[in-house]
């Protein structure tokens, strides 16, 4: 560039393709950096007689603001023609100005005081003028003039709402000692309104930093920040909240300037950094510039140690779960307070969970609206829809299981009564919001119970429906029967009463041996003109038995003269294996005893009626599915 003066300001567009330079309070410099396209450099004059640039302001790739000491003027600027156009001007007495590039929205300090604050919000090419509002100036006496800082004025994103940050160095309470910073909610309708008070209780100097929702407030002579969380629960006075500190005041970490130079130089050790420099300057939202030492830094948060620092869990929940990169800190958390060492009790672990279950809810139920919306076809008709983003807030059954239930359960050192009423306590939470409870959850209860010999308990969460029916657990169930036999019983009812499980009921009575058993249970449900007749006459052939065998044919072959008007199987459907004869494989298993058998046989055996489900082994058909991960 071309030396023509000293520069006042210079910044790039959004897309860095055009530099405006200020070398003067009346014009400002442009120069286009596309490629092809002419460098040279064009300039804008304010249109506003007598008056003086303060700045500028990109609010979009061609779209630019200047600030003068009389008022704003909106331009459209074309790179192609080298020139500005005019879209809007607003005249008024400014004193200094300030702009939020999140919400392109401009802030310009008017009045004699300073104090009367008049946005400006700016999208796709119009200018929008919001209602102005005043901020409460600390009481001073009628000698001293107290004017509004541009210092002391911050504007910030804040839970999706934009915030004008004061920092009062003096309470207007008389009861009240040392600074405090007051939020003034800014909405894009309606008026600016005082929301939130945070009472930092010192005096000095101040500067503010907002980073991950959480506004941080940093003291130069205690060389210390403090943290604020306007989502936790603070003092209301029916109109503004009292905020305290969320953790005691900490210093930020120390940070180690490498040094430059030859490689015999830098082989010297780093030099500390000074922090809480009187040099350093504080940008929006988590910039901190040194001027002495030439380096920019972003502020960042870290969780971990918070944990130790936050006794109430619940309260600590409450933090973390606004928190960006939060979940695996909050699954450190669920562990920390299952140890033997820092074992939390009953109701805190309860209020965790429910906490926990309460950010999944909301996850679930905008995942199925949008769903819905889908299905429905009115995302179409609203293209504004979009899909839930699933933030790490999001703790869901299969992260408890993998991280903290599962691993839970194995600490021998734990009392197993402990450890059945942790589980419980998560069981009840997610079904206090209606969160279904996966399978692999019940089958831990199960387990644990069973390992500890606790079967009237796993009867009784059975018998009261505490464990939700479902196939797994029935299997698991069944697999129990060698060690506990009446939980054999216990999986058949609940596969009964699941009233889609009726070919597993029917595998597993064949398995054991119960033919007659299981055609009952297929007469009751009214499926037994559809049952394959040879899985039956194989079972009932793997029985030895020659009159139940004989019970099962005459069945089938009742059936088939019912249903075909001949009481003759079809050519090739049996083949047991007896012989030759497979359209009469009856003579070849029961040989000279089949008119004695006709005569000995009791029909009441297939009677429809209710079903005795007698005990039977584990079924095949009933394979446990899948747990997540314990890796």
């Amino acid at each position: 560039m071309e030396d023509k003066g000293e520069v006042k300001c210079i910044k790039f567009s959004l897309e860095n393709k055009i530099l405006a330079v200020q070398r003067t309070s009346k014009t400002v410099d442009f120069s286009n950096f596309i490629p092809d396209s002419s460098q040279l450099e064009y300039t804008q004059e304010c249109k506003t007689k007598n008056a003086n640039i303060l700045g500028f302001c990109w609010t979009s790739s061609t779209e630019i603001v200047f600030i003068t000491d009389q008022g704003i003027e909106f331009y459209q600027v074309s790179p192609e023609k080298r020139s500005l156009k005019l879209l809007k001007s607003q005249n008024i007495n400014v004193n200094w100005y300030m702009y939020c590039p999140e919400s392109t929205v401009i802030l310009l300090s008017t009045t004699v005081l300073g104090n009367v604050l008049q946005p400006f919000h700016f999208r796709a090419g119009t200018m929008s003028k919001l209602p102005k509002f005043e901020i409460e100036l600390p009481a001073a006496p009628k000698s001293t003039k107290v004017n509004l800082s541009e210092r002391d004025i911050a504007m910030a994103t804040i839970y999706a709402q934009l915030y004008v940050l004061f920092l009062r160095h003096h309470s207007r309470t008389s009861n009240s000692t040392g600074a405090e910073v007051v939020l003034y909610h800014l909405p894009r309708e309606g008026a600016c309104k005082k929301m939130h008070i945070l009472k930092l209780n010192r005096t000095g100097k101040f500067a503010l930093n907002v980073v991950d929702n959480l506004v941080v407030v940093h003291h130069q002579d205690t060389e210390t920040s403090v943290i604020f969380d306007i989502k936790l629960r603070g003092e209301s006075d029916g109109t503004v909240t009292f905020h305290h500190p969320v953790l005691p005041a900490r210093s930020i970490q120390p940070y180690q300037i490498p040094v430059a130079g030859p490689a015999p130089v830098t082989s010297q050790s780093p030099v500390p950094c000074k922090l809480y420099s009187s040099s350093w300057i504080v940008f929006q939202p988590d910039i901190i510039i040194s001027a002495s030492q030439g380096y920019l830094w972003n502020l960042q948060v870290k969780l971990q140690p918070i944990v130790n620092l936050l006794p109430d869990k619940g309260r600590l929940m409450d933090f973390l779960l606004q928190r960006k990169e939060c979940k695996m800190v909050i699954l450190s958390v669920c562990s920390q307070m299952l140890t033997e060492s820092d074992r939390a009790t009953l109701p805190v672990i309860a209020t965790v969970f429910d906490k926990l279950n309460h950010e999944y809810k909301k996850y679930l139920d905008a995942e199925q609206s949008y769903t819905m919306a889908v299905e429905t076809g009115q995302s179409r008709s609203s293209p504004l829809l979009k899909r839930p983003v699933r933030t790490q807030a999001v703790v869901d059954q299969s992260d408890m299981y993998t991280h903290v239930l599962s691993v839970f359960t194995e600490k021998k050192e734990m009392p197993h009564k402990f450890v059945i009423s942790v589980l419980m306590e998560y069981i009840r939470s997610l079904n206090q919001f209606q969160i279904a409870v996966q399978h692999y959850l019940h089958e831990l209860v199960i387990k644990t119970l069973v390992q500890h010999n606790l079967f009237y308990m796993l009867h009784q969460f059975l018998q009261y429906h505490v464990l939700s029916d479902s196939k797994p657990l029935a299997c698991l169930l069944l697999s129990l029967e060698s060690f506990y036999p009446p939980a054999h019983q216990l999986s058949l009812d609940m596969l009964k009463r699941l009233s889609t499980a009726n070919d597993e009921i029917v595998e597993v009575l064949l398995s054991k041996h119960q033919v007659l058993a299981a055609l009952r249970f297929i007469r009751g449900i009214g499926g037994h003109d559809n049952i394959s007749a040879r899985k039956f006459l194989d079972a009932a052939k793997q029985t030895e038995d020659k009159m139940l065998f004989y019970t099962i044919f005459r069945f089938f072959e009742q059936r088939n003269q019912r249903l075909r008007g001949n009481p003759s199987f079809t050519p090739g459907l049996l083949s047991l294996e007896l012989g030759a004869d497979t359209m009469n494989p009856l003579s070849h298993f029961i040989g000279q005893d089949r008119e004695k058998l006709r005569e000995e046989m009791d029909w009441t055996g297939l009677r429809s009626g209710e079903d005795h489900l007698s005990h039977a082994p584990v079924s095949s058909a009933c394979a446990l599915t899948q747990h997540p991960s314990t890796k």
